[in-house]
């Protein structure tokens, strides 16, 4: 942001009338935040960030529909300018590391005090990275304790399908898979194919065969 006086344009991506209603009212009360919209699942939230471009978008990782892993991945896609903070219940490592691997450029628990939401919005704004405290620990942690590397089994796969085939080897069927990774069913499905032509087997039964044959679904 350039200027103390520049306006900082925020989206809401919450599911929660309360809570969002909570942030808006926080940024009605904030010198230098402005509302830019808000949406109440990843797939409106996506096309609502392209349509109005806003500089910070407050994302919740647990939508309806296409969840906020996935649309957080579009958005930095589509516009990598925007920064993302997300703000949510979780805090398991999967949770953090996936956003952060989606784009976003902030992590902070929904129980944090209003001060520091503002003081994360702020920076985030001025194109810093932040975490709240327990999730920092977390993220340092898994750079102090690097394990090494293990040859990959299936080279040929993307890291979503190796993520995918690791649940089907545990029996998870594609609506469970796709809770679990914040994709669609039909997402879901592709990849499956994918996973099936790249094995060269013929059905699920087999794929989950050859994985756990890997190691992979323990």
């Amino acid at each position: 942001m350039s200027g103390d006086t520049t306006p900082i344009r925020i989206v809401i991506v919450e599911d929660h009338p309360l809570y969002r209603k909570g942030l808006r009212t926080m940024i009605d009360n904030v010198p230098r935040f402005t509302l830019a919209g808000e949406a109440a699942d990843g797939l409106t939230a996506v096309e609502l960030v392209l349509e109005t471009r806003p500089d910070v978008v407050l994302m919740d990782l647990q939508l309806p529909g296409q969840g906020g892993i996935a649309a957080i991945r579009e958005i930095s896609v589509a516009i990598p300018e925007v920064r993302i903070l997300v703000i949510t219940l979780y805090e398991d490592d999967d949770s953090v590391f996936a956003a952060l691997r989606a784009g976003a450029r902030g992590y902070i628990l929904k129980d944090s005090d209003e001060d520091d939401m503002v003081r994360a919005i702020r920076a985030i704004a001025a194109g810093e990275s932040l975490f709240s405290p327990t999730v920092a620990s977390r993220l340092l942690a898994s750079f102090t304790h690097v394990r090494p590397m293990a040859p990959s089994p299936f080279p040929t796969l993307t890291e979503r399908e190796r993520d995918i085939l690791h649940l089907m080897a545990q029996g998870r069927s594609n609506t469970a898979i796709a809770d679990e990774l914040y994709l669609s069913v039909k997402t879901v499905a592709n990849n499956v194919s994918n996973i099936f032509g790249k094995l060269r087997v013929a059905d699920r039964s087999e794929a989950i065969v050859r994985a756990r044959e890997a190691g992979l679904g323990a």
